[in-house]
């Protein structure tokens, strides 16, 4: 066949369309190798935000919700609970938070944003276990000077309500705040640092 005969119109469209099946062809078959390089649904899940909604905490009760498989406390402290906060300062090891176990906009003397309402990661820092709750002042087999707060069972460990560990027990450090935010009054995002907005 001589150049003559050739329909060089013909040829730019079966180039083109050649072109463009085998574009496609590549495309649908890197897709799956590009999508098993994100991480699983469980796998996002599992370090995902956890929204707290607090809208229906009563004063002095606690709410549990759970983050990256750890449950995760929310308080809602009273104003007799805030008030006894600093007369426990004497008796804990590190009253002022200068370990750093939470975010900075929580280094403060209730080691939250607002201070009626307190969040934590809910495990003791000695060797794991998780406090239990005891909001009561000066119970009987607590003590006097017990203004509530967190008691280990596990090993007797003791932290106020502001989550600061007393001296004298097993465990070393107080309990780890979340990174956490507001995103309104009534809405907590655990997980989620956006500073003390």
């Amino acid at each position: 066949m001589s150049a003559q005969g050739v329909n060089k119109m013909r040829r730019r469209v079966l180039v083109a369309a050649t072109s463009v099946v085998g574009a496609v062809g590549a495309g649908y078959a890197l897709v799956p190798f590009v999508a098993s390089m994100n991480p699983s649904a469980r796998a996002r899940a599992a370090g995902a935000p956890v929204e707290a909604d607090v809208s229906k905490l009563e004063p002095g009760a606690l709410l549990r919700v759970k983050w990256r498989g750890k449950p995760v406390w929310v308080v809602s402290r009273t104003p007799a609970m805030l008030e006894a906060l600093p007369s426990n300062d004497p008796r804990l090891v590190d009253p002022n938070s200068e370990v750093p176990q939470q975010p900075e906009y929580c280094q403060n003397p209730t080691r939250s944003i607002k201070p009626d309402y307190w969040v934590a990661i809910g495990i003791c820092t000695h060797l794991g276990c998780s406090p239990t709750y005891r909001p009561e002042f000066a119970p009987d087999d607590l003590g006097p000077q017990w203004k509530g707060g967190f008691f280990c069972p596990c090993h007797g460990s003791k932290f106020d309500l502001a989550g600061r560990v007393f001296k004298g027990v097993p465990a070393p450090t107080n309990l780890v705040i979340p990174k956490h935010t507001y995103l309104n009054d009534t809405t907590i995002l655990v997980g989620e640092d956006r500073g003390a907005a």
